[in-house]
């Protein structure tokens, strides 16, 4: 009768842990933002944490105003680097940060702001970037995105050629 209450008790403990844990396509992921995407940024790495996901914070580390062009190229580079595969960028409308990005070579930086055009950043474009618009974007849907961003393949196929084009 013991052992029976162990095994259930193993069981039921990799049930919950797989129910939390993201399965993202991506083990290195990073994360910055301005001054008008601090908090939601402080909340989606607090999300990814949660789900078991390793994030690394390139700032800010405070709630002060930053330009945003400094914190989109940061983690742009990285992503360049490949010292991370994927990466979040949060600022006021998310196209500040999404214009920065995409001026360094690879980077496709998607600003996403509904379920169907963050699928579709990465199905059909490869974006290795989701940018997010805290004032335009609430929490719980900017969750969702995320989680929707991390989970979705690139098809590949007609879209790699276009994609190769960029």
């Amino acid at each position: 009768m013991e052992v029976k209450k162990i095994a259930f008790t193993l069981l039921l403990a990799f049930w919950i842990i797989n129910l939390i844990k993201l399965n993202s396509l991506f083990k290195k992921v990073c994360i910055a933002s301005d001054h008008g995407g601090y908090n939601l940024k402080e909340i989606i790495k607090d999300f990814l944490i949660n789900k078991n996901i390793s994030i690394i914070d390139l700032g800010p580390f405070e709630n002060k105003t930053v330009d945003y062009p400094d914190y989109a190229k940061k983690l742009s580079n990285r992503i360049r680097a490949k010292k991370s595969d994927v990466g979040i960028l949060v600022c006021g409308s998310g196209t500040g940060m999404a214009i920065s990005a995409n001026k360094i070579k690879t980077i496709r930086a998607a600003v996403c702001y509904s379920e169907k055009s963050t699928r579709l950043s990465r199905e059909h474009n490869n974006a290795n970037i989701i940018a997010l618009g805290a004032r335009l974007t609430n929490k719980n849907l900017s969750l969702k995105l995320v989680e929707i961003f991390l989970k979705t393949k690139f098809e590949g196929g007609r879209h790699l050629k276009r994609v190769n084009k960029i």
